[in-house]
C-alpha cells in the first residue's frame, strides 16, 4: 500500500470499529443496567439490546444510495452525527423505553456501506482486500475486546458513561475523516436513472455476496449463542475463563487467513478458496458438534470456524466492491451491510429459540444446513474480472477540472473505472490489458 493507502485503510477502520463497539461493548453489561430501570422486562431489555442492529438493516439501503448521490464523506459525517446523538440520549435515559430510543437512533446512523464504499474509492483494486480485510478483522477484534472490557469499563464509568465514551468518540472520527481521507471523486451521472437501483438488486452475482454475507452473520452469532453456554455446562469452563479459549483461537486464525488471502489474490483464485471456506466453515461447525463433549475437540471446531470466517469476512466485501457497478457500488454496500445485520438479528433469534428447543446440538445442526444451502448458491458465482491498475500523475487540478477529467478517462477504449483524487494530484485507472492501449494516457500525464 502507498502512505496514502494505509492512511486512509487505518482511519475508516478506526471509524468502523468505532460502530462495532457501539454495538458489541454494552452487550455483556446492559441488560443487567436495563434490569434495574422503570419499564423493565424480558421482552423489552431483548429490545434495547437488538434495537440497534435492526435499525442498522433498515437504513443501510437508504445510506449507500445517498452517499452515491451526495458523496460518501457528507453521509458518513451524518451517520455519525446520529450514532453521537443516540449515544447521548441513552446517555440521559431514565427508562427502559429511551434506553430503546437512544439505541434505535444509534443504528440508524448506518455508515458501514458508506465507509466500506469509500474505502473501495480510494484503494487500487489489488489493495482493496487488505483494506477491507482490516475492516473484517476490526469486527472479530472489536467482538474479543468489548467482552472483557465492557464489564471493566461498565464498573468504572458506569453504562451511562460508556454512552458518552462512545459520543466522544464519534465526533472525534468526524474530525479525522476530514482531516485524513482524500475526497475521491469518481465518474458519476448527475441523477441515477430510474431502475438501476432496482436492475442492480437483481443482480444475480450481486445477491449471491449478499446471501453470503447474512450467512456468514447468521452463523456467527448463532454459534456465540450456543457456544458459552455449552462451555459453561457441558465442559465446566467458568465464564471467567472464556478469553483464554478465544484470544488463542482468534489469534491463530488471523495467522492463518494472511496466507490464504494472498493465495486467492495473487494465483486469481478468489471462487476456490471462496468455497473452500464455506465447506471449512460447515466442518467446523460439524466439528464443534460431535466434539462437544471435549474441551480440544471445541477448541479445534471453534479454530477452523474463524480461519473460515475471517477470510470470508475479508474477502466478501472486495468482492462486493469489484464485482458493483461504480455509479451504484455505494448502494450495492448498503443492500450488502443490510443483509450482514439481517444475518446477525436472524442467527440471534433463530439460534435463541433453537437453543431453547433442542438445546446446542440443534443449533449446530441447523448451522451445517446453513452452509450446505450457501454453498449451492455460492456455487454459480461468477469470479471478478482481472483487471489491471495504472497510476498516473495529473497534477495540482481543481475539483472541478478532476470531475471533467474523470470523465475522460473513462471514455478511453479498454478503462472500466477511473478516480482521480486531486488532493494528490494522482489519477487510479482499472484497465483490460487486452483493449487498452498506453499510449493513449499520455496527453493527461503531467512531468
Amino acid at each position: 500500500m502507498t502512505p496514502s493507502e494505509r492512511r486512509v485503510t487505518g482511519t475508516l477502520s478506526a471509524i468502523y470499529i468505532l460502530r462495532m463497539l457501539g454495538l458489541f461493548l454494552l452487550l455483556p453489561v446492559l441488560a443487567l443496567y436495563a434490569e434495574g430501570l422503570p419499564g423493565a422486562t424480558p421482552a423489552m431489555i431483548g429490545l434495547a439490546l437488538g434495537m440497534y442492529g435492526l435499525t442498522q438493516a433498515v437504513c443501510g439501503i437508504p445510506f449507500g444510495s445517498a452517499s452515491d448521490r451526495y458523496g460518501r464523506k457528507p453521509v458518513i459525517t451524518f451517520g455519525l452525527l446520529l450514532f453521537a446523538a443516540g449515544s447521548l440520549l441513552a446517555a440521559a435515559a431514565h427508562s427502559v423505553t429511551g434506553i430503546i430510543a437512544g439505541r434505535a437512533l444509534q443504528g440508524a446512523g448506518a455508515v458501514a456501506a458508506p465507509i466500506m464504499a469509500l474505502l473501495a474509492d480510494l484503494l487500487r483494486p489489488e489493495q482493496r482486500t487488505k483494506g477491507m480485510a482490516a475492516i473484517g478483522i476490526s469486527i472479530g477484534g472489536a467482538y474479543l475486546v468489548a467482552l472483557p472490557l465492557g464489564p471493566l469499563l461498565g464498573a468504572w464509568l458506569t453504562v451511562p458513561g460508556i454512552f458518552l465514551l462512545i459520543a466522544v468518540l464519534a465526533t472525534a472520527m468526524i474530525g479525522l475523516l476530514w482531516l485524513l481521507v482524500p475526497t475521491p471523486v469518481t465518474h458519476r451521472p448527475a441523477s441515477q436513472p430510474a431502475g438501476q437501483f432496482r436492475a442492480m438488486l437483481a443482480n444475480p452475482q450481486l445477491l449471491r455476496l449478499d446471501f453470503s454475507i447474512m450467512a456468514l452473520h447468521i452463523l456467527m452469532t448463532a454459534t456465540f449463542v450456543a457456544l458459552p453456554p455449552l462451555l459453561r455446562d457441558n465442559l465446566d469452563l467458568p465464564a471467567a475463563e472464556h478469553p483464554w479459549l478465544y484470544l488463542p483461537t482468534v489469534l491463530l486464525s488471523v495467522v492463518a487467513m494472511v496466507p490464504l488471502i494472498i493465495y486467492a489474490e495473487r494465483r486469481h483464485r478468489l471462487k476456490p478458496v471462496f468455497l473452500g471456506m464455506i465447506g471449512l466453515l460447515g466442518g467446523g461447525t460439524l466439528l464443534l458438534l460431535e466434539g462437544r463433549h471435549s474441551l480440544a475437540g471445541v477448541a479445534i471446531g471453534l479454530l477452523a470456524f474463524l480461519i473460515a470466517f475471517n477470510v470470508l469476512e475479508a474477502t466478501l466485501p472486495s468482492m462486493m466492491s469489484r464485482l458493483a457497478p461504480m455509479t451504484g457500488r455505494g448502494a450495492a454496500m448498503g443492500v450488502y451491510s443490510t443483509a450482514q445485520f439481517l444475518g446477525a438479528f436472524i442467527g440471534g433469534a433463530g439460534a435463541g429459540w433453537m437453543r431453547g428447543h433442542y438445546g446446542a446440538q440443534g443449533v449446530f445442526l441447523a448451522g451445517i444446513g446453513v452452509c450446505a444451502v450457501w454453498f449451492a448458491v455460492a456455487f454459480g458465482l461468477q469470479p471478478p474480472a482481472a483487471l489491471q491498475t495504472r497510476l498516473i500523475a495529473v497534477g495540482d487540478i481543481s475539483a472541478e477540472r478532476a470531475r471533467g477529467l474523470t470523465g475522460e478517462l473513462m471514455a478511453l477504449v479498454g478503462v472500466a473505472e477511473a478516480v482521480v483524487i486531486p488532493e494528490e494530484g494522482v489519477a487510479y485507472l482499472r484497465v483490460d490489458a487486452k483493449r487498452f492501449e498506453p499510449a493513449s494516457l499520455d496527453r493527461f500525464i503531467v512531468a
